[in-house]
């Protein structure tokens, strides 16, 4: 029996019934590649060095070189190269001999963790083809010269996050020839807010170089009436911060092939930054002594807690909210996530996620403290990380709430969002992940309750504007505070906010009412709207409907938010506001038009003219909620191409392309650009200026390469105008 167990433990091989392979949740770990991957017997006259090889790889992996600088990672203090995905970069291979494509067979293979396979996209093998295309693996060559080429390699816009370890590849009749193991061309690779492809685009070059590359921030603290600021380091460029990072992923046993998703990174990590239940980075401690550790307030960033941890692998005491939140926005930033470090005054701990605060009095009117388990924060910090979220409906991708101070467990761990700030904003917390609990962080009722002798509880005093006075943030590109409250929430007391309150309590959410009844929705009136379909830079109405079924009068207090959204569903912006009220009669149907005006969007119009809109009524007789949204997109104009001349390869001929500016305004720096892989290489026309109904007219002359089926591509980019584009096929004969 004893040798039985010695023999599973020496093999220790963590597999089940499930799996044929364990799990890869590892960066660190690695496999042993073949050198030579032999097809059958190998005949005794088989020298590899009669086959091309490979003699050196050249990464340009120096801050001054291409890569780094073009990647935005010339700061990373690491020697090693370091890219952003959904972007080329270049490597350079040397060989004993010049690369002769129509005999020499080679390719790249990228591998992360210990068991590679392709279709987790932890396996990545890149064929050298002619054309990259955006956002997806490939390569091609862009440069020969005696024995080297220079290799343009596009990475995946959705591959995973971190360190991979690359081999080239060289076909030959009898086996797989690679390269050795060489830890000096490991390729790290990180989200790109720079690539529209990448969930975590974001537009603003200003706020990119804030929420990404600026490695100092403020943190705001105090309380609302005595506001203290303070800086804090964040280093995510310093020596062994990348690596430190990355392990914090490991450690958090995320699987290698989740790693390209900034939801479920975001999950993990506000999970194992705190120490409860997963041995994370920082022990917290609130109870004011701090012995054998360093007291929270000592912290000056986070670069030595995360380095403390990555050599210990031990929680580093202590931490407050201040701390995660520190760490975490480091952690973010490092990867390549935007993201920012929010304060929120007066914040309410909501224990048992009702969307009040429970304080109850004693007989004196003093709070009972052992039956009041909520409690009220001068301030808390927290995250905000900026990505789409195509896991919820269009409007709520953008700034979500990420939370690392261990307060209330999230599916069995302590961990915090993410979490839609729009969608709290509105009261729609249905959405994952924790938005119930954050929306009671911001915008929940105190409710001050005294029990009577014979057990009648009476409510003595709600609150309904403490909760969420003030949040804020560092200003994008200064140290000031910049106020957003109005991101999470309508204005204390204003009708919109007990709209948003409500519909919260709509969507499921616990909230006790005085009498603990359970909310029943209106079911004798509806309520829809319709969008009219309008062309960008007209106006157009939105059209709210009631539909009265009962036989009473009713009056319902109505809400529409306008917002500007990034083709993804992110949120820009609020644009149109609108609160009106309106009589149902009985029985009827009744209609009431809101006109938005192209003045109220053309301003902050953005890439693909989305829009997204909230409509809220409380019918102020029974105070049920009707609550419902939509999305529009305005039709935006294209490009028109057409061609001239034969379209024979090797023979000149001209593409036309025409557009018509739409805009009651005249359009100003205008770029077009045109393009057709095989047919031309791009070209880039700037205009000055197009004014308002005008056609701009752009020939350009060409000599198609190769025939075949082509395609051409154009289009217009400026500051009032973007993603306007036009394409055409074209069949190119042989001469």
């Amino acid at each position: 029996m004893s040798e039985t167990t010695s023999i599973n433990e020496e093999k220790k091989l963590p597999l089940n019934g499930r799996r044929a392979l364990p799990s890869n949740n590892s960066n660190e770990e690695e496999n042993e590649v073949p050198e030579m991957e032999a097809f059958g017997l190998i005949p005794r006259g088989f020298n590899p060095k009669d086959y091309l090889s490979v003699v050196d790889i050249h990464m340009f992996k120096d801050p001054d070189e291409t890569n780094k600088q073009q990647h935005h990672t010339d700061r990373y203090y690491n020697p090693k190269l370091i890219v952003r995905r959904g972007q080329p970069f270049q490597i350079q291979i040397d060989f004993n001999r010049p690369y002769k494509p129509e005999t020499d067979k080679f390719w790249l293979e990228y591998l992360i963790g210990r068991y590679p396979q392709q279709n987790k996209g932890t396996y990545i093998p890149i064929l050298v083809g002619d054309v990259l295309k955006p956002g997806e693996w490939g390569a091609k060559i862009t440069h020969k010269e005696n024995n080297s080429i220079r290799l343009s390699i596009m990475s995946s816009a959705t591959c995973i996050i971190g360190k991979f370890r690359l081999y080239v590849a060289i076909w030959t009749p009898f086996g797989i020839l690679r390269t050795h193991r060489n830890p000096a061309t490991d390729t790290y690779i990180l989200f790109n807010p720079w690539c529209q492809q990448d969930a975590v685009y974001l537009d603003d070059e200003k706020e990119r170089e804030e929420y990404v590359l600026n490695d100092v921030g403020i943190v705001f603290h105090g309380n609302i009436n005595d506001i203290k600021s303070r800086g804090w380091s964040y280093g995510q460029f310093e020596e062994n911060i990348l690596d430190a990072c990355l392990f914090l992923m490991d450690k958090a046993e995320l699987e290698l092939s989740g790693r390209g998703n900034p939801i479920k990174i975001c999950r993990v990590a506000s999970a194992v930054i705190n120490s409860k239940d997963d041995n994370g980075v920082i022990a917290g401690s609130w109870d004011n002594t701090y012995t054998y550790g360093v007291a929270p307030s000592a912290w000056t960033g986070s670069v030595d807690i995360l380095l403390e941890y990555y050599s210990s692998k031990q929680p580093v005491r202590y931490g407050q909210c201040w701390v995660f939140a520190g760490v975490f926005n480091t952690f973010l930033r490092c990867l390549g996530i935007p993201a920012r470090l929010i304060t929120n005054y007066s914040s309410a701990h909501d224990n048992n996620a009702n969307l009040q605060l429970d304080f109850f009095l004693d007989d004196e009117g003093k709070v009972d403290t052992k039956l009041t388990k909520d409690s009220v924060w001068n301030y808390h910090c927290w995250n905000e990380a900026w990505m789409t979220r195509p896991d919820l409906p269009v409007g709520f991708g953008g700034w979500q709430v990420v939370d690392a101070t261990p307060q209330e467990t999230s599916d069995g761990m302590y961990r915090c969002g993410p979490a839609s700030v729009q969608a709290i904003k509105h009261g729609h917390v249905c959405f994952q992940f924790d938005a119930p609990f954050v929306y009671a962080e911001v915008n929940s009722d105190i409710v001050f309750s005294r029990r009577e002798r014979n057990g009648a509880q009476v409510i003595e005093k709600i609150d309904t504007s403490h909760i969420g006075q003030l949040i804020v943030t560092k200003e994008v590109g200064r140290d000031g505070m910049l106020d957003i409250t109005e991101e999470y929430k309508f204005q204390e007391g204003s009708e919109e906010e007990r709209l948003a309150l409500e519909t919260a309590v709509m969507y499921g959410v616990k909230k006790q009412t005085t009498r603990d009844t359970t909310y029943q929705p209106q079911k004798d009136v509806d309520m829809d709207f319709q969008i009219q379909k309008a062309i960008l830079g007209s106006d157009f109405k939105v059209t709210i409907t009631f539909s009265n079924k009962s036989g009473n009068s009713y009056t319902a207090t109505t809400y529409l938010s306008g917002n500007i959204v990034f083709y993804t569903g992110v949120t820009k912006n609020e644009f149109k506001k609108h609160s009106s009220s309106a009589k149902l009669e009985p029985f009827s149907n009744s209609a009431f038009d809101v006109v938005v005006k192209s003045s109220e969007y053309l301003s902050d119009l953005l890439d693909q003219a989305s829009f997204h809109f909230f409509v809220t009524a409380r019918i102020n007789e029974t105070g049920k909620i009707l609550a419902t949204q939509k999305a529009t997109v305005l039709e935006i104009p294209t490009l028109r191409i057409k061609t001239q001349g034969e379209a024979v390869a090797g023979k000149e001929m001209s593409a036309i392309v025409e557009f018509t500016n739409p805009l009651r305004q005249t359009l100003e720096n205008v770029t077009l650009r045109l393009e057709g892989p095989g047919v031309l290489r791009t070209m880039k026309k700037e205009f000055r200026q197009i004014p308002m109904n005008s056609t701009l007219i752009w020939e350009v002359k060409f000599i198609p390469k190769r025939p075949g089926l082509r395609k051409l591509i154009a289009s217009l980019n400026c500051d009032a105008l973007r993603h306007v584009y036009g394409e055409l096929n074209v069949q190119i004969r042989k001469l």
